[in-house]
């Protein structure tokens, strides 16, 4: 299908793309990469009257270390958290993820900030940034704030990002060598996921988050509990789903994913130990 008409016009900086999104307001929409805001507006599920591109804002392309965490600024490209030597050996689950997000065209434009962003429970990198405790930092009109990932997904495609705001920086902090695992099953490789895992050690917090499996990205609080008491794997991943309302589609009933969900976090929760000992 054809988008509704819209007006376009290009942020040089952040503090020109915030004044733009208060000229605007509730008509605007902020355009990175694309890929997931597009999509949306060709199903005419979303219709904004502007995009405000901010995809040439340069200062907000970054990987940083920051001591005890990693700064990763919003417009930087999946293939470049990928590729980052930083995050490969501060923050490896991350990179991992950004690695199997759709296919190279998507990784090449796709963007951390815009992922995230959009929050869609059926996207990679907010369930990874949900289990490593990463924090949001939001700037608008009145200056900056810090969301905790477990704060910042609201409801389903919505988050703790107001209209006059912008998501500009994630927080991620290092895992300090802790094992760590992402699962996901996919009819094709370019798939969402149906179901989704992602798990890291004691040393990193012990998160567990599951892609797809409620109206948000969303901890699977049972099994981290269950974990944190010693309970075998075999034995925690039976409550993967407890506490959750996956949705049903033409992909996958709810009560596949919730078995679905058990299956993942045991082959999560068993890699994380295997890299835990190696």
């Amino acid at each position: 299908m054809i988008p509704a008409s819209f007006d376009y016009v290009r942020a040089a900086s952040v503090s020109e793309a915030l004044s733009l999104l208060g000229e605007y307001g509730d008509d605007a929409k902020i355009l990175a990469g694309g890929h997931s805001l597009l999509p949306l507006m060709k199903l005419r599920l979303a219709s904004p009257s502007v995009l405000i591109d901010v995809g040439k804002i340069r200062e907000l392309s970054y990987i940083r270390d920051e001591g005890d965490h990693v700064a990763v600024g919003a417009l930087t490209r999946h293939c470049e958290v990928e590729n980052s030597e930083l995050l490969q050996a501060d923050v490896p689950l991350v990179a991992h993820v950004a690695g199997v997000i759709g296919d190279p065209q998507v990784r090449h434009r796709g963007t951390i900030g815009g992922s995230i962003a959009h929050g869609d429970p059926a996207s990679d990198l907010p369930a990874a940034v949900l289990a490593l405790g990463a924090t949001m930092v939001i700037s608008g009109p009145s200056g900056s704030r810090e969301v905790l990932a477990q704060e910042f997904f609201r409801d389903f495609l919505e988050t703790a990002i107001g209209p006059d705001e912008l998501l500009t920086e994630i927080r991620i902090p290092k895992s300090h060598g802790a094992g760590w695992s992402y699962q996901k099953f996919t009819l094709r490789a370019q798939d969402w996921a149906i179901v989704g895992v992602a798990a890291v050690g004691a040393q990193a917090g012990g998160g567990i988050a599951l892609v797809n499996m409620a109206s948000t990205p969303v901890r699977a609080s049972a099994v981290e509990q269950a974990v944190a008491a010693g309970t075998r794997a075999s034995e925690a991943s039976r409550t993967a789903s407890e506490g959750l309302e996956p949705p049903s589609d033409l992909n996958a009933s709810a009560a596949y994913r919730r078995h679905l969900a058990g299956v993942l976090v045991r082959r999560a929760l068993e890699e994380v130990d295997a890299r835990n000992d190696s």
